[in-house]
């Protein structure tokens, strides 16, 4: 492939996937901006790759995978004061969609990141188990096992969202 083809392929997935990574890396991390820088260090990424990529899209997804992991370590390792905001622990009520997202959000925010990739894998994007493993470079039985966690620690952090199924939380926990 020459130069400007491979450029032209470049700017091509860009435009067609920007929205779409810029979203997920959102949904990885809960900052915009941070999730928008995030984008930008994984498309760099890709960019150097770009001829020798097989599946642009499947790295650049891990990229972002790991990156949001490397930034969440960070934040853990920073005293709470130097840390720009806080998570709300919970809201006193679900009023409206605004206090749902809220609540979603910040039981989000508590998860691992391999725990919210997965969710957001699988039911933002609506992978498969194996698609998802693939993406993030682990096994399906892990994917099945961190999905199980993860669903599991949001029934714990907000037992309100259970609401969002349409079933009482003691139901979902069954």
């Amino acid at each position: 492939m020459s130069g400007d083809a491979a450029r032209a392929g470049f700017v091509e997935f860009v435009r067609a996937e920007s929205a779409g990574l810029t979203r997920f890396a959102y949904l990885l991390t809960g900052d915009r901006h941070h999730a928008e820088d995030l984008v930008q260090v994984a498309l760099a990424r890709v960019a150097v790759r770009w001829e020798r990529l097989d599946e642009p899209g499947a790295y650049v997804r891990r990229v972002l995978y790991t990156q949001a992991a490397s930034w969440w370590r960070w934040r853990r390792a920073r005293p709470p004061e130097q840390l720009d905001g806080f998570v709300p622990d919970r809201p006193a009520g679900l009023g409206d969609d605004a206090d749902l997202r809220v609540v979603l959000q910040a039981a989000l925010a508590r998860l691992t990141v391999r725990q919210r990739a997965v969710l957001v894998l699988r039911y933002y994007e609506d992978r498969t188990e194996t698609e998802t493993a693939d993406l993030l470079g682990c096994r399906v039985g892990t994917v099945k096992s961190q999905t199980r966690h993860a669903l599991g620690r949001l029934r714990t952090l907000a037992p309100e969202l259970a609401e969002l199924i349409g079933r009482a939380p003691q139901e979902v926990t069954r």
